[in-house]
């Protein structure tokens, strides 16, 4: 479900034309609906409402403050992975103790910064992750929370790029071993055991993955709580996948109804981190045809967004539905949609029925507000898209677009270059 239909053949978020939202910011920019945030966030989280359960939002996904302060306000908490994401988590008002820091490589600094607070828990990727922090948190005078974020071996059939819990992936502690770092967690002076975490990997489709990793996970709980560690917090990760052309993902009852069912009475509380299911559908890209390329073997649209603004078709191979702002009764062509930037790679489609466009009208990217604007960059010293959110019939600006003096900010040329 998501909140952009067309009206009388011209493409609408909510109750405002994005023809006009267009006219008035520009393009290309990112554009998400409100009520499809606070929709999809509602699903999900009572999905898990017969459980004790804490829906921690995937900064990655999305890492704008005002959407980030959509779900804190609505009781969520925020999954972050810097010390960048934990700032950004608490200028939207999230709360520290609804807080949970992953990540692979977490600096002196970043661990420093979130112990202030502190967090709810640091998801440990290694042992010597573990003593790192347990030497930090010594010389604060603080107590770490942590779980091990294990590595359950489970093939979730998804990209290879974004499985993550595969034994040849870089994440996690390989779940056979990880019994011997929890006894070694539970030794260590300034660490507090709390929790087990895992994440398989993304965009999945189907629960069957899901359903074996839990069946790990709770087979390792249970053999902590013989161990006499007790475990109050399992993070099941996210990874839920959404439709971007022919996918059938699970709604957010069938998923969690088959988590719960796999966990049983275990009465830990369980700790969810759902980002591209919740921000995936709920944002779109909007962009304006610059030049028609027609004739030999090849059709192009030339747009006026790129890989620099969306780079998961370059970057994945990844499908993403395009359609016209304004729809108008014309004939079809078969075309590659692309961009300025000077990479054959810089594209939005590939050899895509579409209807023939005609410079400067408007064309928008489905499916676009998870891994759209958190992952653009200033490639070809392209100034970022602005970031726009509709709240029924009015619009706000929640990023401005960039300008040419934002991408030289922090620059200098040095004296012996006068």
């Amino acid at each position: 479900m998501h909140d952009f239909q067309y009206r009388e053949e011209n493409l609408y978020c909510e109750d405002f034309s994005i023809e006009a939202i267009a006219k008035e910011v520009g393009t290309p920019f990112y554009l998400y609906s409100l009520n499809t945030l606070e929709s999809h966030f509602q699903a999900f989280d009572s999905a898990f409402s017969k459980v004790n359960h804490l829906v921690c939002f995937s900064a990655k996904a999305n890492s704008n403050i005002a959407i980030l302060r959509v779900f804190v306000r609505r009781g969520g908490g925020v999954d972050v992975v810097s010390g960048g994401e934990l700032f950004r988590a608490m200028k939207a008002g999230a709360r520290p103790e609804r807080i949970v820091y992953s990540g692979v490589g977490k600096r002196p600094e970043e661990i420093e910064y979130a112990l202030e607070f502190p967090i709810l828990m640091f998801c440990v990727e290694s042992a010597q992750e573990l003593l790192a922090i347990d030497g930090i948190a010594g010389r604060m005078g603080a107590k770490a929370p942590v779980a091990l974020r294990v590595n359950p071996d489970v093939n979730p059939q998804t990209h290879p790029y974004i499985t993550t819990g595969l034994k040849k992936n870089k994440f996690g502690i390989n779940i056979r071993k990880s019994i011997d770092d929890y006894i070694l967690a539970s030794t260590l002076p300034n660490i507090k055991v709390i929790g087990v975490s895992c994440h398989i990997g993304s965009q999945l489709t189907d629960v069957g993955p899901f359903v074996e990793a839990v069946q790990r996970i709770k087979e390792l709980a249970l053999k902590l709580r013989a161990e006499g560690i007790h475990i109050q917090y399992i993070d099941l990760g996210g990874g839920l996948g959404i439709t971007y052309h022919q996918e059938e993902p699970p709604h957010p009852r069938e998923y969690a109804q088959s988590l719960l069912n796999e966990l049983g009475e275990i009465e830990c509380t369980l700790i969810l981190e759902p980002g591209r299911v919740i921000v995936g559908n709920a944002g779109i890209l909007v962009t304006k045809v610059l030049y028609a390329k027609e004739g030999g073997e090849k059709n192009f649209i030339i747009v006026d967004a790129a890989m620099n603004d969306l780079i998961r078709p370059s970057l994945y191979g990844s499908y993403q539905r395009i359609q016209p702002v304004q729809k108008k009764e014309r004939p079809e062509i078969v075309a590659d949609v692309v961009g300025p930037i000077c990479e054959s790679a810089d594209f939005l489609a590939k050899d895509r029925k579409l209807p023939r466009m005609e410079a400067g009208e408007l064309l928008a990217v489905m499916s676009a507000g998870a891994y759209g604007f958190s992952m653009s960059s200033n490639y070809n010293s392209r100034p970022r898209a602005a970031e726009v959110l509709v709240d029924k019939g009015r619009f706000y600006i929640i990023r401005e677009r960039e300008d040419y003096d934002d991408l030289i900010k922090g620059e200098f040329i040095p004296d012996i270059l006068a």
